[in-house]
């Protein structure tokens, strides 16, 4: 993987990322202060094929899976949202809303 500052900015944001709960690639951007969500999105789209990183815990700002093609199966982002306990319909999460979680909780 390339030495890249701000892609171990990404992925140690989305580390945090508390299991059942979800972010959007916009909010880790406007955490970070670095950026864009496509930014964010292009950094989790390098994660190694054999990394512990999250990043099925990161959805658009609509609620939607738009990055569930970047997995191994076209279903497997949502398989493990679904597997931490989050409804997903139709590639939307479900109750967006109440498990959002913002990066900036961590400072709280």
């Amino acid at each position: 993987m390339k030495n890249n500052h701000y892609f171990d900015l990404v992925y140690d944001v989305t580390n945090l990322i508390p299991k059942g709960r979800v972010t959007t690639y916009g909010a880790i951007a406007d955490y970070l202060a670095l950026g864009s969500a496509r930014m964010v999105g292009w950094a989790l789209n390098h994660l190694p094929k054999d990394n512990s990183v999250p990043a099925h815990r990161v959805i658009n700002r609509k609620g939607e899976l738009s990055g569930k093609m970047q997995f191994p199966s076209p279903t497997a982002m949502q398989e493990r949202l679904e597997a931490e306990g989050i409804v997903v319909i139709n590639d939307k999460v479900q109750d967006f809303d109440k498990i959002f979680w913002h990066p900036a909780e961590i400072e709280a």
